[in-house]
């Protein structure tokens, strides 16, 4: 059943409010369409666009005739029907930071944790390590704690737990000046109460309401008029949340008041709180907007229209329920609606048969800075978590990708490689061609090209936006970069413009192929639908350039996302969190489908919420025969992570409907299944919606052959400018056939046809376009020519860029698949991984910048796999062979948790590549859980040693082999084999899928063209580092140095001699420290990982990573050093501390900025069920014109920490505490970045290890400013003493008991004013 039919004597109006214009579709009173598009801000014209839009339309349209509608009047609304708006308002407010004055109201211990977050760095190679603001203001911490009752009631008896409920909590009181003993409540104190998942939960404290108002009046007072209240476990137990609120509500201080269990009720404390920040700080300001656009109407807009909003998830809603989270994809939504019902469609004959079915679509909508990218299959595709300008949103959105690739992208050459982007040149001054002294933009290359045409745009541009676009501008702009740079290699200005064609093409397929073939689907059995002012320019080089034959160009390309509105469904929401299990495990494989555990709940609840969301629509007005509800539940294997949404499937007689579809997407997205473990079932949900029109697919139409074009045109295509027919797009009939290369005039865009493609317009006017294959696959060679041909190959800065994204896409691929497939809270979650290419004899091609202690550093596990199974005696290296390994000191590892997974890639017998993933497994043996032992000395003592094995055999996982390996060991086997054998088999599949993509490549390109380009990128990163070497070299002298300690007294010193006429360097370590009885002992790859690391930050450019960033680098380490130790040492701080310091002293003798932490506070816990293990953030240096950033990580890892919610869901502990350690960072003109605190107290024994540094000697300050203070751990005995337990310690830690972790600062910068 639709929605009400047009035509009905009313205006339907649908509006995108875009920041640069505003697009307006409307069905007029008798049917028919008009669209309209205007510019967003006109202040001279105008205060509203969107009531402008409405105004023009009604004035020109008016059935009867008469002038009604003047402008500067309230618009009469008797003739509007129904209003529909997507608005960028929420977004720009988002990104520009304009949103209300708000207020954070939190669980107290927590009133950082939104600002550190997952405590990870968006660009690693970034010293400053900046990070968008925080929406908040001012913080208030609640007294208010409660706990789930799991872990802490298992064990005891009835009569226990009903002791601990009849006891008291201590007083609460003013403990402002605690130190180490803070008023907390004691843990399993209370009553026990069913939360909303059915977990018992414990409510520790309730929150004190004097308290609470009086600091609530205190926000007030300093002009906080909006408020997040976000409180810990709240999805579950939102009754503090409650009352915190109906305070501040009876307070009439506050405009809005968001409770984070109302806005998204999930798991997951960090971005369930931004998500309520993101609420309460832009729905204000959405009010705001409103207002004003209510302003412009009489009062039947309210009464009279419907008037409703899209939302992120592509529903409308009416405008009283419109939330600030729920905008901030608003108007991308509507394009992705637009052409999910326009262009999924299945193909019809002149009679309207079906001839074949719908292809899925990949929509491609390209703005002025941006392009966004999503993909439809007949039903919408949502994410439930997402990070948008630095906020992570919880809500359920449309799984749209954006990449910082549009028509203002800024154009550069940059050593030797052409760069599009991230840099745009915005709408002002915007590109050179807009004659506002700009920046070389994408823009401008078309402009360049011929390919946007000056005479079919307005006369808008220049300072008095009255000339028109400025070719000749552009032109001289390419000249000059041709001039200044050695890139340019002679090339015309047309040449120019092309390469960066070519290259922001390539840019915008890497999201495409992410979103497509990461999932497991085939790119070249999609069609490509564009949209956006820019997209058609580019659609049908980027579809050649990814196998898809099909694109897809609306009529309404232009505004496709108004379009999209007026065919929207008006959607309800609901959803709930849920701890169930819906399918219990057989011991062999399947599941026992005589138990359905969760049936009785599982139906109640779902109905539950769809009555509640049905009744939200029937109060909308909709008809109860109209509504369509769906039902999901959210479902994960035990043990894992990933929750998937499944839809409940009409057309299954089993009796676990749900598990069917969950096991075929889980194998489908991840290549395997988990057998022997239970399906659990995390959130219930359900999407109530009305369904929107959606367009009839139109028959085939007969062919007219070419129409007459509007004229030609000189443009640029492939490698010479050619004269090319003209035609505008309203003078086309349907079954005319247009043969590219030509060019088409749409009033709101341009659409390129390239060489080889043909376009047929359809029966509703739109534009099918059919693209023919790259090259012909019988002209290219799979297999190696002879060198004579190899030379001819000849390095073009073009396709080098195009290769480094290729490659550097192929190893990011490998890590996002890897994230899916593993199972440990490691590597799925705290993303504890990286993967790389290398070359036939193992050279480094391309490493996925992951963690950064592992860059470079599987170069030295490869080149020695190589050589070892090539040796004689050995077997050799076969194909279906993958290699596995681990040794520090004798197999290029760097400690023993990080196991390397090794793939050769043959073709027709030949070894062509290698791939090879690196990931940290949470426990493999050894003397304590998690194996990170704080004072192991022998190397035996830390796990499973792996100097060489074949994991994979004849292609047959040697699953004993590899057990045999890890469980018997002398100082104890892995306690978590179960995770270790399944993280290595998603190192396998890791390793498959850059395979795939490596052959895809070849067969793409050729053979000998991939192999030559994987050595020109290695030659391209050596000439970077040279060229940064030589500046250093001439700045500062030939010759530099440092020196810095480890806690023990240990020195690390370097110093670097540099060849100023080469760029040659050698880091020399003499003067470094013997090796140690302990563990800081680090391995050559670790020092050669930090190294390249530095090297990458320094040069301060995007550069390709791979050995040559170390061909210039010669090393001197003096053997049984502490940087390259006896093989039989322990060396398991080494890769996590002493990687630290050996980054502090290169930074250092290159005077770059102040030391951070210098450390990763490495933190193990468990017994004999379990081993977790964190790695935790401290602050960062300052540098020369910036302020260290507090409570991240820094430097040689970049890994997530657990949420607090998860954390103690999963595992024995409470988390008391995580927030900053104020005054940590050292004093400075610029100020060294803060520390943490994180406070865990167990909730039955378990054995705690610490290892750490910095706890002796403080991170350095530079130029004169202050070191940050040391860190320190402390163990709280029962009754509040504080032991100070040293940098390295393993112990047992009972309950009541806590420790405290205290994270070093980073150093200061210039001498303080």
């Amino acid at each position: 059943t639709q929605q009400k039919q047009h035509g009905d004597g009313k205006f339907h109006f649908a509006i995108d409010r875009g920041g640069t214009f505003t697009d307006v579709h409307c069905i007029l009173p008798n049917g028919a369409e008009v669209v309209g598009k205007l510019l967003s801000v006109d202040p001279a014209n105008y205060d509203d666009a969107p009531t402008e839009g409405i105004r023009r339309i009604l004035d020109e349209h008016d059935p009867t005739g008469k002038n009604k509608y003047p402008r500067g009047q309230v618009v009469d609304t008797l003739l509007i029907g129904s209003i529909r708006m997507g608005t960028t308002v929420a977004t720009n407010a988002l990104l520009e930071r304009e949103g209300e004055h708000m207020g954070l109201v939190i669980t107290k211990g927590f009133g950082d944790l939104l600002k550190i977050g997952d405590q990870t760095r968006s660009d690693i190679f970034d010293l400053s390590c900046k990070a968008p603001e925080v929406l908040y203001e001012e913080v208030v911490e609640v007294d208010e704690r409660v706990m789930l009752s799991d872990f802490f009631d298992e064990n005891k008896s009835e009569e226990e737990i009903k002791s601990f409920e009849q006891k008291s909590q201590p007083l609460q009181s003013d403990d402002s000046n605690y130190q180490y003993s803070p008023n907390w409540p004691d843990a399993g104190v209370g009553k026990r109460i069913t939360g909303i998942t059915g977990e018992k939960i414990i409510p520790l404290r309730t929150p004190d309401a004097n308290a609470v108002r009086a600091s609530l009046q205190i926000l007030a007072d300093k002009g906080i008029k909006s408020l997040a209240i976000v409180f810990l476990h709240s999805y579950v137990y939102p009754e503090h949340e409650k009352m915190v609120g109906d305070i501040a509500k009876s307070m009439n201080c506050f405009s809005e008041i968001s409770l984070s269990h109302e806005v998204m009720s999930m798991v997951k404390l960090v971005p369930r709180g931004h998500t309520a920040c993101a609420a309460a700080y832009l729905t204000p300001k959405i009010t705001e907007y409103l207002a004003g656009f209510t302003k412009g109407f009489d009062d039947g807009l309210m009464t009279n229209v419907q008037l409703d909003f899209m939302k992120s998830d592509g529903g409308l809603t009416p405008v009283n329920d419109f939330g600030g989270h729920q905008a901030i994809l608003s108007g991308p939504a509507g394009g992705v609606v637009g052409y999910a019902k326009t262009a999924y469609r299945p193909s019809l004959d002149e009679n309207g048969n079906e001839v074949n079915k719908p292809l899925p679509v990949i929509g491609f909508d390209m703005g002025g800075t941006s392009t966004d990218v999503s993909r439809y299959d007949g039903t919408l595709e949502h994410v439930f978590e997402t990070t948008i300008a630095g906020v992570s949103i919880q809500a359920p959105q449309l799984d749209i990708h954006t990449v910082a690739a549009g028509g203002g992208s800024r154009l550069f050459l940059q050593n030797g490689l052409f760069v599009v982007g991230p840099e745009s040149s915005k709408a002002h001054p915007g590109p050179v061609c807009y004659r506002k002294n700009g920046y070389l933009s994408v823009t401008d290359a078309n402009v360049v090209l011929g390919r946007v045409i000056p005479e079919h745009f307005p006369n808008i541009f220049g300072p008095n936006e009255d000339e028109p676009l400025d070719i000749e501008g552009a032109r001289a702009a390419f000249q000059a970069l041709a001039e200044k740079n050695e890139a340019a290699n002679g090339r015309t200005v047309e040449e120019l413009a092309y390469g960066f064609i070519q290259v922001a093409n390539e840019a915008m397929c890497r999201p495409i192929r992410n979103l497509t073939q990461m999932r497991g689907f085939d790119i070249t059995k999609h069609a490509l639908c564009c949209f956006g002012g820019a997209g058609p320019q580019h659609a049908c080089a980027m579809a050649r350039a990814l196998g898809i034959t099909k694109v897809y160009v609306h009529k309404y390309g232009g505004i496709l996302s108004a379009y999209g509105l007026s065919l929207a469904d008006s959607v309800v929401e609901e959803q709930e969190p849920a701890k169930e299990v819906y399918a219990v495990a057989k011991v062999d494989s399947g599941f026992d489908e005589d138990q359905d555990p969760s049936a009785t709940t599982r139906e109640a609840r779902l109905e539950q919420l769809a009555e509640k969301a049905r009744s939200s629509l029937t109060k909308q007005g909709y008809a109860d025969d109209s509504i369509v509800i769906e039902k999901y539940l959210n479902m994960r294997y035990q043990g894992t992570d990933n929750a998937i949404m499944i839809k409940e499937s009409k057309k299954t007689d089993a009796n676990l409907p749900y598990a069917k579809t969950f096991v075929e997407q889980y194998h489908r997205e991840f290549g395997f299944e988990l057998e022997g473990r239970d399906i659990l079932i995390d959130d219930f949900r359900v999407r109530a919606f009305v369904p929107g029109a959606t367009p009839t697919p139109p028959p085939a139409v007969p062919l007219l052959g070419p129409p007459t074009p509007a004229g030609s045109t000189r443009a640029y295509f492939d490698s010479s400018t050619l004269t090319v027919s003209t035609y505008n797009f309203e003078d086309l009939m349907p079954g005319h056939e247009i043969e590219g290369p030509a060019i088409l005039f749409q009033s709101i865009s341009t659409i390129v046809l390239e060489i080889g493609c043909n376009a047929v317009v359809t029966a509703d006017g739109d534009l099918d376009i059919t693209v023919a294959p790259k090259k012909n696959e019988d002209d290219i060679k799979t297999d190696r020519g002879s060198e004579e041909e190899k030379a001819k190959i000849k390095e073009d800065p073009v396709q080098l860029s195009i290769y480094a994204h290729r490659f550097m896409g192929i190893a990011e691929q490998m890590g996002r698949t890897l994230a899916r497939t593993a199972i440990s809270v490691n590597i799925k979650e705290r993303l504890d991984f990286s993967c790389a290419l290398f070359t036939s004899d193992g050279g480094l091609v391309a490493n996925a910048p992951h963690i950064p202690v592992h860059l470079g550093a599987m170069q030295s596990a490869v080149t020695f796999q190589v050589k070892y199974w090539n040796s004689k005696g050995r077997e050799g290296i076969k194909e279906g062979d993958v290699f596995v390994s681990n040794h520090p000191q004798l197999a290029g590892g760097s400690h023993l948790p990080d196991i390397t997974v090794i793939t050769p890639v043959f073709h027709e017998g030949k070894i062509l590549f290698f791939v090879a993933s690196r990931g940290h497994h949470s426990d493999i043996g050894g003397i304590s859980p998690g194996s990170m032992p704080p004072h192991s000395t022998k190397l035996e003592e830390e796990g499973a040693r792996i100097v060489a094995f074949k994991l994979v055999k004849d292609g047959k996982f040697q699953e004993s082999g590899i057990t045999d390996i890890l469980v018997n060991q002398e100082f104890g086997g892995t306690r978590n084999l179960k995770d270790n054998l399944s993280d290595l088999r998603a190192q396998v599949a890791a390793n498959n899928s850059g395979i795939r993509l490596l052959h895809s490549l070849v067969n793409e390109n050729g053979l000998d063209n991939v192999e030559a380009y994987m050595h020109f990128i290695q030659k391209n990163a050596e000439m970077a580092v040279r060229h940064f070497l030589k500046n250093f070299a001439s700045t500062h002298g030939a010759r530099a140095s440092a020196i810095d300690y480890l806690d023990d007294g240990t020195p690390i010193k370097c110093t670097i001699d540099i060849d100023p006429i080469t760029g040659n360097a050698c880091f020399d370590f003499e003067g470094t420290g013997p090796q140690t009885l302990g563990n800081l002992n680090a391995p050559p790859a670790v020092t050669y990982s930090a190294v390249i690391y530095s090297l990458r930050s320094l040069v301060g450019q995007d550069i390709p990573l791979n050995q040559g960033c170390l061909a210039p680098i010669e090393f001197k380490i003096p053997p049984f050093s502490l940087l390259n130790p006896s093989d039989d040492v322990g060396v398991v701080g080494g890769n996590v501390l002493t990687s630290q310091r050996v980054v502090d002293v290169v930074l250092k003798a290159f005077k770059a900025c102040a030391a951070s932490q210098g450390c990763m506070n490495n933190l193990t816990f468990g017994d004999e069920r379990f081993g977790y293990y964190e790695t935790i953030a401290g602050g960062a240096g300052a540098g020369p014109t910036w302020a260290g950033r507090s409570g991240v990580h820094t430097h040689c890892t970049n890994t997530r920490i657990t949420d607090p919610e998860i954390l103690e869901r999963r595992y024995p502990v409470l988390l008391r505490r995580f927030g900053l350690r104020p005054g940590s960072g050292g004093a400075g003109m610029h100020k060294g970045g803060d520390g943490v605190i994180r406070e865990i107290e167990p909730l039955r024994p378990l054995v705690m290890s610490i290892l750490s540094e910095r706890r002796c000697l403080r991170p350095y300050g530079m130029e004169g400013g202050e070191p940050g203070k040391t860190g320190r751990n402390l163990l709280i005995k029962e009754g509040g003493i504080a032991l100070n337990i040293g940098g390295k310690r393993s112990g047992s830690i009972t309950v009541g008991e806590r420790l405290v972790i205290e994270t070093p600062g980073g150093g200061g910068y210039g001498v303080g004013v």
